[in-house]
């Protein structure tokens, strides 16, 4: 017997600086998966401002915005 993951079960794959807003073309923080099927990516401005929309239709929503705070407490703490 094989065994098979579905979709569910997977972690989502990272979010890489390839990955670009569909809105803007900035930094992708969120994958929204939707559930019609396909996926759209947007920036943490655009997945804030369309956040209410977006999880009426989203299957999954993968947020990986804490990033941005560690980078600008990172850039902080080099500054003192």
């Amino acid at each position: 017997m094989t065994a098979v993951l579905t979709p569910d079960l997977l972690s989502p794959e990272p979010l890489t600086a390839l990955d670009r807003c569909d809105r803007c073309g900035a930094k992708a923080y969120l994958r929204v998966t939707l559930a019609s099927g396909g996926e759209l990516l947007f920036c943490a401005h655009h997945g804030k401002k369309y956040e209410e929309s977006l999880r009426s239709i989203a299957a999954e929503i993968h947020d990986e915005s804490e990033k941005l705070s560690a980078t600008e407490a990172s850039a902080t703490d080099d500054e003192h």
